[in-house]
């Protein structure tokens, strides 16, 4: 099954940059591709419980709730350890969704995923 990885470095300070990811990973599952997030730098702010909630733009429901309706389509949410030391955040800070993994995962996903997306 082919897959694309979408990686997810800008934070809540920066809704605008948010929906993207969640919308197209969920078509991909759609499309019958295999789809991961991978959450890194300021993007892990975006999987701390509380704060999906907070965002909501236009007439989009919650992020909240297209990234649940993107976890509930198989999409897979993975989140960097050295990016939550540089934000002192720790495992039980996150959605229950999202996967902690080392600096090492993403550069295997890179080399693994069929397309690549920065947002």
């Amino acid at each position: 099954m082919p897959t694309l990885l979408y990686v997810q470095t800008s934070g809540i300070d920066t809704p605008e940059r948010l929906y993207s990811p969640f919308v197209l990973a969920q078509t991909a599952k759609a499309m019958g591709i295999d789809a991961i997030i991978y959450f890194l730098g300021m993007g892990i702010t975006v999987v701390k419980k509380g704060n999906a909630e907070k965002i909501k733009m236009g007439n989009f429901p919650s992020l909240k709730e297209v990234m649940d309706q993107a976890v509930k389509a198989g999409v897979k949410l993975m989140v960097c350890e050295q990016s939550c030391q540089l934000i002192s955040l720790a495992k039980g800070d996150f959605t229950p969704a999202a996967e902690i993994v080392g600096a090492a995962t993403l550069n295997d996903l890179v080399l693994d995923a069929d397309g690549t997306m920065w947002f």
